[in-house]
C-alpha cells in the first residue's frame, strides 16, 4: 500500500492510500491545509486542533450542500425524463389521430396503408 508525506497547519503527517491515489490524497491535503491557514488569518492563533476542525466542517458543509444540489439536479433529471415519456406518448396519439383523418380524407379505410 503506497505512502504519502502530507503537511497540514505545519505538521507531517505519512498517510496510506489505494495504488495510484496518491496525487490526488496530496491535492486533498493542500486543499485542507489552505482552508487551515485561511481560517488562521481570520481567526488568528486559536489553535490548530480547532482551525483544523473548522476548515473540516466547512468543507463537510460544502459536501453537504453539493450533495443537496446533486439530489435536486437528479430529481429534476427524472422529471424531465418522466415528462419526456408523457409528450413522446401524446405526440404518438397525436400522429395516429392524424393519420386517420389522412386515411378518411382520402377516401382509405382505416388501419390501411397507402400503397
Amino acid at each position: 500500500m503506497p505512502h504519502v508525506n502530507v503537511t497540514i497547519a505545519g505538521k507531517s503527517y505519512r498517510m496510506a492510500c489505494g495504488a495510484g491515489e496518491e496525487d490526488h490524497l496530496a491535492a486533498l491535503a493542500r486543499d485542507l491545509d489552505e482552508r487551515v491557514a485561511e481560517m488562521r488569518s481570520t481567526f488568528g492563533e486559536i489553535g490548530d486542533m480547532r482551525l483544523q476542525v473548522m476548515a473540516a466542517l466547512t468543507l463537510a458543509d460544502e459536501l453537504h450542500e453539493a450533495r443537496r444540489r446533486i439530489a435536486g439536479l437528479e430529481r429534476d433529471a427524472a422529471e424531465g425524463a418522466a415528462e419526456q415519456a408523457r409528450l413522446a406518448g401524446s405526440v404518438g396519439v397525436a400522429a395516429e389521430r392524424i393519420d386517420r383523418l389522412a386515411r378518411a380524407l382520402s377516401g382509405q379505410p382505416t388501419g390501411q396503408s397507402g400503397s
